[in-house]
């Protein structure tokens, strides 16, 4: 089911694009709190579920919180949710947008600092959960060194410096949600491939430090020795991709 904007959206307002699968659990919470945060803060903006295939009330649940829900017939991971989102805000004509976890991770307060970041010119900008020294997030010894492995070839592959190449919590500009509309990869930790591609694309990407909480409900998809294979998966990917792939058309500014 789409519930659909009968015209396009005022150029003020913030598309929030929510992936969800089976998280009933925790996305009555999230849109609740969203939707109160940026309210109060006079912040423009329609919540954007996809339900990735979900097999619990995650669709229903979204509806009646008045998200607008885009339901995919099957489990395509968060890749391709994600493009269905960007596809879907780039119809519409948003002209900003911020990628927003449905577990209860990311903090709605801090959404006022991505946007303000794309406002003084960035096109693409990170939420780092490492990039305060008062930064309290804690990971594991395995996703630890594989997100240290992972800096260090995006820095080879960019030329830039990242602190969180692999954060979900992230802000677009309408250059961007074009680029990732037509480009963003569809594989398992997503996020990396796509911070070389806005790189490689001429994009002005930054990062901003963020809190990050626990998740609310629910477990993570990956553990342990299944984690350690998706990230030596993604770097394999995003070697072969980098020195295969034509440079991406640069966005028009």
């Amino acid at each position: 089911m789409t519930t659909p904007l009968p015209h396009p959206v005022p150029p003020s307002k913030v598309a929030v694009i929510i992936p969800a699968f089976n998280e009933e659990g925790a996305l009555p919470g999230v849109l609740a709190e969203l939707r109160s945060v940026l309210e109060a803060r006079g912040i423009d903006h329609d919540a954007i579920v996809i339900d990735d295939g979900s097999e619990d009330a995650t669709a229903a649940i979204a509806a009646d919180a008045g998200a607008t829900v885009l339901r995919l017939p099957y489990n395509l991971g968060i890749g391709g949710a994600l493009r269905t989102g960007f596809r879907y805000a780039v119809s519409r004509g948003y002209r900003r947008a911020v990628q927003f976890d449905a577990d209860g991770q990311h903090d709605p307060e801090e959404i006022e600092g991505l946007l303000e970041a794309l406002d003084a010119g960035a096109d693409m900008v990170v939420g780092s959960r490492f990039g305060d020294e008062r930064s309290t997030y804690e990971v594991g010894s395995v996703r630890r060194s594989a997100m240290r492995v992972l800096r260090v070839t995006v820095r080879l592959l960019s030329g830039r410096v990242f602190t969180d190449t692999s954060s979900g919590f992230r802000g677009f500009n309408e250059r961007t949600l074009e680029l990732f509309a037509r480009v963003y990869p569809v594989d398992y930790m997503e996020s990396v491939e796509a911070l070389v591609i806005a790189c490689a694309s001429g994009l002005r990407v930054t990062e901003i430090p963020v809190a990050m909480r626990t998740r609310q409900h629910g477990l993570p998809t990956t553990r342990r020795w299944r984690l350690a294979y998706h990230y030596l998966r993604l770097l394999f990917v995003v070697l072969a991709t980098a020195t295969r792939r034509p440079r991406p058309t640069e966005v028009r500014p």
